[in-house]
């Protein structure tokens, strides 16, 4: 697994930062922005927690199983049904437990890395505030479809992205390869081609204007 950058680290934050938010909040003062992306990392260790305790548990279904196979099993194709599902389990553990292990990372890197938490406060605070033009840009680019209406993740990744091809001066491509690789992490399976597709027709309403 590659270390992330801190700027990716902090897109990461900013994403958690704004789900906390309401669906209509008022403007944020200076003091309150650290704030809330403080409040994504306590989010974040309260996470890890609880997938380690899934995972923990996931590992004990799969022991159970392994014991029924053994000792209550009617028959062999009873046995095999039982070992299938404990080897089920047991990968839904380590498929937990590999999910655990990177926000550690992140965490440390959000504490101790002034980049990330800096970049992240700026990202929020440039969606709080420019908000209405950014959801202009995400709507003209949405076919059929009204911002309103989109999940929240993929409203909230997009709004990261067009903040910082509008804003903030990061590349288009970047902009958009950082988004897709945020929606593979935290949005629907299909959520990553739509929110590219999306993202592809703002840069391209942005070169006609």
């Amino acid at each position: 697994m590659r270390p992330r950058k801190p700027r990716q680290i902090a897109r990461e934050l900013a994403l958690l930062s704004l789900s906390q938010l309401p669906a209509n909040p008022k403007k944020l003062t200076e003091e309150q922005l650290p704030k809330l992306v403080l409040a994504a990392v306590r989010t974040l260790r309260s996470e890890v927690q609880d997938t380690l305790d899934n995972a923990a548990a996931e590992l004990q279904r799969s022991n159970d199983r392994l014991l029924s196979s053994e000792v209550r099993a009617a028959d062999l194709n009873s046995a095999r049904v039982m070992v299938k599902e404990a080897i089920a389990s047991t990968q839904t553990a380590i498929n937990q437990l590999g999910a655990a292990i990177e926000f550690p990372e992140l965490i440390q890197l959000a504490n101790q890395d002034k980049e990330v938490s800096r970049y992240a406060v700026e990202i929020v605070r440039t969606i709080d505030e420019e908000r209405n033009n950014i959801d202009q840009q995400i709507s003209t680019a949405l076919v059929d479809w009204q911002v309103a209406r989109l999940a929240q993740i993929d409203r909230d990744i997009l709004r990261i992205a067009v903040a910082e091809m509008m804003y903030l001066e990061v590349p288009n491509k970047v902009a958009i390869d950082e988004a897709v690789e945020l929606a593979k992490r935290y949005s629907g399976e299909e959520g990553h081609r739509f929110i590219n597709g999306v993202l592809r027709r703002v840069t391209e309403q942005k070169q006609t204007v």
